[in-house]
């Protein structure tokens, strides 16, 4: 509940002027004539920053908002002044008119001034540095969209012209709708005000709305919880999706001016490693954090909270401390994948291409004006002889025994419901094991689409059985034991237990008698050891959809984590049509479901920075 939503406190609230016309007019028009001059190396160089977890890095780097003797920038022989930077049309006019070589924003509001900052080859934007994915923005949904797919044709807040356009986009991806497939009100104020998304939601006015943490846990009291209507939450509001789990949608960067990258790429370089250099620092204080120390990185803190103020950040133990629970660290690992790997999907290209098609069919840009990409050598020494962690080593995200007990634990019904963000389904024909990527190949790409964009989230591979032949098997037991009795013609029987009506359609009753023993003891006919061999075979088939998929990212050039990825063997318990009436039926019985999940923190294994 920390300082992402202090990001966007000050962020957007100033852009009200910006945000009110968004849609309407294109980004260049609501930033207005700006003369373009060029950026003096004469003193210090202005460099923005926001209010947000990941410039606290920033501070550390420079010693203050002068760089100060000590400092990993003046090591470095920089000389900087920081600028608040929150009002990002003003950072734009000063970008271009020569105050600064730099922009400071998400990777989506940088994709809105493309256009803009690209009509002239001085101005043109090359994105040097990423330094964080965000885990502190939600959708907090009412009590009725139970799961993305309800999106449809519902009302949804967001603040104008923020970061939560990208978000809302890949949202929308996930549940493979479009624009037009949902309403969207801008609200004009962050928070506070009847105008602003959270009180949309509040007020009933919207059926779901992006907001930042502070404003989440208003809402529904916190990111696992439900509204329950006291405290001023909202009865039945809880959070449909989360950058906590979405943690590759929103990606803070630096945008550096072409002219000033041609001439003073030295400069840049150590700008970049010297940012780094912090981040393996801060990272190293945070992991001794114990209430009270270290005292370094208290000193950390109390930088940040001296910039902010006491009002933006009142304490610092909560508040500094955490908004580094809100942001995760790239790195030198993750900035060298996200620039130089070509297939990495949540990559400088991907979100370039996604940056620009939401500013254009949003009506910010007209044409596809791309930012560049840096040239930055990480070889170098400036880099390898600077930093400590250059290494770049994938590690399993998730503790894959503790995933797999907690997707046990969730059984099925509203407990499942409750942590799926989306769900899909694959077929298959009787006494099928093997699943070929030809076969499924769509179903594969979504999955490892998702994995990779939902990084805080794991998917189950959830395999069904088809119950009938548990179904006759119980029937023979039964009436042979003198347990069932049968009545009625073929085709439509009915059914009684010990003198009770029995439904063979009330598969948790017949579940549960079959693991009671009620039909035991007839060798020829076992129901019991058939639904265990069902359930042992749509096991299997999970796995084997598992290594399927596993092998359709391999040889796609694609990396996915085997941690993310959990088999689940379900059987008969959940079955579509409870008493197949024929093979058409009972083939919607056998099927392997992809739940996109979000678990406890305790399954996640812990990562200094993220690839």
């Amino acid at each position: 509940m920390c300082l992402h939503f202090r990001k966007t406190l000050l962020l957007l609230a100033v852009l009200a002027h910006f945000g009110a016309r968004a849609g309407e007019e294109s980004f260049q028009k609501i930033v207005g004539p700006v003369a373009i001059g060029n950026v003096s190396d004469r003193g210090p160089i202005q460099v923005p920053f926001i209010t947000w977890g990941g410039d606290m890095i920033t501070f550390h780097a420079n010693g203050g908002l002068t760089t100060q003797p000590g400092s990993n920038y003046a090591g470095q022989g920089l000389n900087l002044k920081l600028v608040p930077g929150d009002d990002f049309v003003q950072q734009v006019r000063d970008y271009m008119s020569g105050k600064s070589p730099l922009l400071r924003g998400t990777f989506s509001m940088a994709g809105l001034a493309a256009e803009m900052i690209g009509s002239d080859p001085r101005t043109q934007g090359v994105v040097v540095l990423q330094l964080t994915w965000s885990a502190g923005d939600h959708m907090v949904a009412r009590a009725e969209l139970k799961s993305l797919r309800d999106l449809k044709g519902k009302t949804i807040a967001l603040r104008q012209c923020g970061p939560h356009i990208g978000f809302l986009d890949d949202v929308l991806k996930t549940a493979q709708l479009g624009w037009d497939d949902v309403k969207v009100v801008l609200a004009k104020d962050l928070n506070g005000s009847p105008d602003s998304a959270g009180e949309m939601l509040r007020a009933g006015k919207v059926d779901a709305a992006f907001v930042v943490s502070p404003d989440m846990i208003g809402l529904c009291g916190g990111l696992q919880s439900t509204g329950s209507g006291a405290e001023g939450t909202v009865k039945g509001a809880h959070v449909l999706v989360s950058t906590a789990t979405m943690s590759h949608s929103i990606a803070d960067v630096y945008v550096c001016r072409k002219d000033f990258y041609d001439t003073h790429k030295d400069w840049v370089t150590k700008f970049v490693a010297g940012y780094m250099k912090s981040c393996e620092q801060v990272v190293a204080l945070k992991k001794q954090f114990n209430g009270k120390g270290p005292a370094e990185y208290m000193r950390v803190l109390k930088l940040a909270q001296d910039i902010y103020g006491k009002k933006t950040m009142p304490t610092l133990e909560e508040d500094a401390h955490g908004t580094l629970a809100e942001v995760i660290l790239p790195g030198y690992p993750g900035n060298v994948s996200f620039f130089t790997e070509q297939s990495n999907m949540h990559g400088f290209d991907a979100m370039m291409s996604d940056a620009l098609n939401v500013a254009i069919s949003r009506g910010y840009s007209q044409s596809r004006t791309y930012l560049l990409k840096h040239d930055l050598d990480y070889a170098s020494a400036a880099f390898k002889r600077y930093l400590s962690n250059t290494e770049i080593v994938r590690q399993d995200r998730f503790r894959a025994e503790a995933v797999l007990k907690e997707i046990e634990d969730l059984g099925s019904g509203a407990n499942l419901d409750n942590r799926t963000i989306v769900s899909f389904t694959i077929t298959f024909d009787p006494n099928q094991t093997d699943f070929s990527a030809t076969q499924y190949a769509k179903e594969y790409q979504r999955v490892v689409q998702l994995a990779d964009k939902y990084s805080g989230a794991v998917i189950a591979v959830r395999g069904h059985s088809d119950p009938t032949k548990t179904l006759i098997e119980l029937v023979k037991a039964g009436v042979s034991r003198g347990v069932l009795a049968r009545a009625g013609a073929n085709g439509n029987y009915s059914y009684s237990f010990q003198g009770k009506p029995l439904s063979l359609e009330q598969t948790p009753a017949i579940i549960s008698l079959i693991e009671t023993g009620a039909f035991d003891g007839v060798s020829e006919h076992n129901p019991r050891e058939n639904m265990q061999a069902a359930l042992n075979l749509s096991r299997k088939r999970a796995e084997n959809v598992r290594d399927s998929i596993l092998d359709y990212a391999l040889k796609s050039g694609l990396h996915l984590d085997k941690s993310q990825i959990q088999p689940v063997g379900v059987g008969i318990r959940e079955p579509f049509i409870a008493k197949p009436t024929n093979m058409d039926e009972a083939k919607q019985n056998m099927r392997v479901e992809f739940r996109l999940l979000r678990v406890d923190a305790e399954a996640v294994a812990p990562s200094d920075f993220d690839l």
